[in-house]
This record gives C-alpha cells, sequence and structure tokens, in this order.
C-alpha cells in the first residue's frame, strides 16, 4: 500500500494547516485502497462462490481431505485454515472462522471481498430443549443476537438476524434426501461459552430456542447487509439445560455427527450450481 500524501493545495496559506475537506477526501481513498483481506490471505478466484464455516481450523482441514477433490489450502493466516476443492464435480471452499461473532465476522467480511457469495455454518451447540439429542441436526433460521457485534451491526437497534430462506429449504431438502432427521427453528448466538447468568440458558429454552452457539447472528447480519445468503447448520454436541449434570457427545459420536452434517451442507451448497 502506498504511504498516504498531501496532494499541492490541500493547505490553507492563510494559517498554514491542512484543509480539512480535502484531508477527509484523502482519508476516505486511503481506506478503499485498504480494503482488502488482512487476516484471509488470499486472491479474488483463490474461493468458490460457496463456502462453509466451521469455527475449528481442524474441522475445515477434516473437511477438505475427507470431502473434496483435489483441495488446495488458501489460508493459514492465524491458524485460520482454508481450502478449495471440488465436490461432485462443483467448486466449493471451506474456511474456519474461529470462536465468537467477532472473529467470524472479520471471516466473512474478507471473503466476501474475495467473491465469496453463498456461506453455510457449519458448527456445534448447546441444546436448549429436552427433545433434542446429541448428534441431533439443526437447521437455523433465525438466531438470537445475544452479542455485541451483530448489534455494532445495527446500531443497536431492534433487528432480527434471519437466515437465507434458500439456503434452509435446501438444506431441509438435502437431508430429506439423505435419510438425515433434522430440527429447523431459531438458536441464540451468545458471546459467553461459561456464562455467568445460570439462569439463562432455561429462559432461552422456555422462549422455544433450540440451541445456543457463538457465530450465526453476526453471519446471518452480514448476509443481509452485504446481499449474500447465509445459513447454519449445527449438531448438538452438549445439553445446556438438562439438569445439573454436563452431558457432552464423544470425540467418536461428533465425529460421525459432523460427517452427516457436512453431507448435508455440501448438497446444499452445491446444488443446482
Amino acid at each position: 500500500m502506498q504511504p498516504l500524501r498531501i496532494q499541492q493545495g490541500a493547505f490553507d496559506g492563510r494559517v498554514g494547516k491542512p484543509a480539512a475537506t480535502s484531508l477527509v477526501g484523502l482519508a476516505s481513498e486511503r481506506l478503499k485502497l485498504s480494503r482488502m483481506p488482512i487476516h484471509v490471505r488470499a486472491d479474488p478466484g483463490d474461493y468458490a462462490e460457496a463456502c462453509l464455516l466451521p469455527g475449528d481450523p481442524l474441522r475445515a482441514k477434516y473437511i477438505a481431505e475427507n470431502y473434496f477433490d483435489d483441495p488446495v489450502e488458501r489460508n493459514t493466516e492465524r491458524g485460520l485454515l482454508g481450502f478449495t476443492g471440488t465436490y461432485n464435480g462443483a467448486p466449493v471452499s471451506v474456511q474456519a472462522t474461529g470462536m465468537g461473532c467477532p472473529s467470524a465476522a472479520i471471516v466473512m467480511e474478507e471473503l466476501i471481498q474475495l467473491g465469496v457469495r453463498r456461506f453455510l455454518r457449519v458448527g456445534t451447540c448447546g441444546g436448549l430443549q429436552n427433545d433434542l439429542q446429541l448428534g441431533d441436526l439443526v437447521v437455523a433460521v433465525s438466531a438470537v443476537a445475544a452479542d455485541g457485534t451483530a448489534r455494532h451491526y445495527v446500531d443497536d437497534e431492534p433487528h432480527a438476524p434471519t437466515a437465507d430462506w434458500e439456503l434452509v429449504h435446501g438444506a431441509v431438502h438435502a437431508a430429506k434426501e439423505l435419510g438425515q432427521p433434522v430440527r429447523v427453528g431459531a438458536v441464540v448466538s451468545s458471546d459467553t461459552f461459561y456464562d455467568p447468568d445460570p439462569d439463562r440458558h432455561t429462559r432461552w429454552s422456555e422462549r422455544g430456542v433450540l440451541a445456543v452457539e457463538m457465530e450465526a447472528a453476526v453471519l446471518f447480519t452480514i448476509g443481509a447487509l452485504r446481499g449474500v445468503q447465509s445459513g447454519a447448520l449445527l449438531t448438538i454436541s452438549d445439553y445446556a439445560v438438562h439438569g445439573e449434570a454436563v452431558a457432552r457427545i464423544s470425540d467418536v459420536d461428533l465425529r460421525a455427527a459432523v460427517d452427516r452434517m457436512t453431507r448435508v451442507a455440501l448438497a446444499t451448497v452445491t446444488a443446482s450450481h
């Protein structure tokens, strides 16, 4: 990036100070020039238009190595692994977002700069309804924004982060074709994994929220603001409201559940594209 240069005439000769309007204009131009990815170190065209978004970098690597044909590593910056390949002949990418809405927002914004237009989160969540079992698959329609990042994007105005309907419908259809049961409904995106309020999860449960996770609200919000598609598939990895005992899925069962989720996700983002 070239250094900011003050053009001739940008100074007010009477007082010897930079003219405010000129500096504002120059600063705006500099911001335009700097609008390039700095956390996802790739070039336009390195990523497919369709991209899966796991939080875990190792899950991104697993998906690429086990489901993509000819995967190519596209990013390693800050350990946020990203890959591009094909699935059943269709171009597709996978990019880790890290944990939480702030990290997910950075990654999604930069992928949009690189040309990605269809985003589907593939993550884990805590079950908030007693009839949900470990390993069950949830298709999120909306996400309660119990985080700071999504609210910053809308200036704290009331907002209902909502998934793209085509992705929701496509995921339900793909799951049916694959014989995979799903639950469809609202989730909540929280900033706190270890919540200091022991009753908050119960209140969410009583309002019908299916599960709690940490990224969907901002992904849905950015999708709406930037005019791209965003959705979320989530695997129940633990219970958030099943009494005092915390039950967590085993590593073996989690791997099997992630495989089921990944097959649904890939069928969804590559369908008719």
